[in-house]
């Protein structure tokens, strides 16, 4: 299964192309803004240096949130308009379950893996999962939150688990905070587009009548549109 997926839901923009768990083109770019105007060129340059049209996509991947209101609403927009023109199946994954699946999965295999991300003022969102079967496939321990920084672990009510994600220095630099109980990972902030891939390949093609994906928000924006509306109302 060949799957095009990208992710511009935090500070970079990224794509892979993908067949089974082989990555044919990967591209990772750092951004707090611009996602817009180098997501499609992104897409179209990895299309063309794996010598793949959309006709040979299965499938197309993108991240749904938590993230910033503005990427997440290019990425989708961007996976919706390729699918309905390729007439190709498209799925959803949280950008808190594509950070979970950085993890190694021996890592992974022996204890909890808790995804965060800054959410900005003073919360954090996190989710905890575990890895099963193989790599491609994880289960959500939690439902994904958003919550105040100085309550987060107690919210999970984890022990010995992996933290992994930008939100994780901030909560180890709370008072209460146990390195013998959590160990902190460093790996990349922010959600890349192979996880995405993987995951998706994990879960297989969408059934016909499936619906598409919607942001996750998690909760209301900072910023508000003239007249008060909320910037996530359609």
């Amino acid at each position: 299964m060949k799957i095009l997926a990208f992710d511009t839901a935090m500070n970079a923009c990224s794509v892979a192309i993908t067949e089974g768990t082989l990555v044919l083109h990967h591209v990772h770019e750092k951004r707090r803004r611009g996602h817009a105007e180098a997501l499609l060129p992104m897409i179209e340059a990895s299309m063309r240096e794996t010598g793949l049209g959309y006709p040979d996509i299965d499938l197309i991947a993108v991240t749904v949130g938590p993230g910033t209101f503005t990427g997440l609403r290019i990425g989708l927009a961007a996976a919706r308009g390729i699918a309905l023109a390729a007439k190709k199946p498209l799925i959803g994954i949280t950008t808190l379950e594509a950070i979970s699946a950085a993890v190694s999965p021996s890592m992974a295999a022996e204890r909890p893996v808790i995804a965060t991300a800054d959410a900005r003022r003073g919360e954090i969102y996190l989710q905890a999962f575990r890895r099963i079967e193989n790599d491609s496939l994880i289960t959500p321990l939690t439902d994904a939150a958003a919550v105040k920084t100085e309550d987060a672990l107690a919210s999970v009510g984890l022990d010995r688990a992996v933290l992994v994600g930008s939100g994780a220095p901030l909560l180890a630099a709370q008072g209460g905070f146990d390195p013998q109980k959590f160990e902190l990972l460093a790996i990349d902030d922010d959600p890349d587009a192979i996880q995405v891939a993987r995951l998706a390949f994990g879960r297989g093609r969408p059934p016909a009548d499936t619906p598409p994906p919607a942001p996750v928000y998690l909760r209301a924006p900072d910023a508000k549109l003239p007249g008060g509306k909320d910037p996530t109302a359609s």
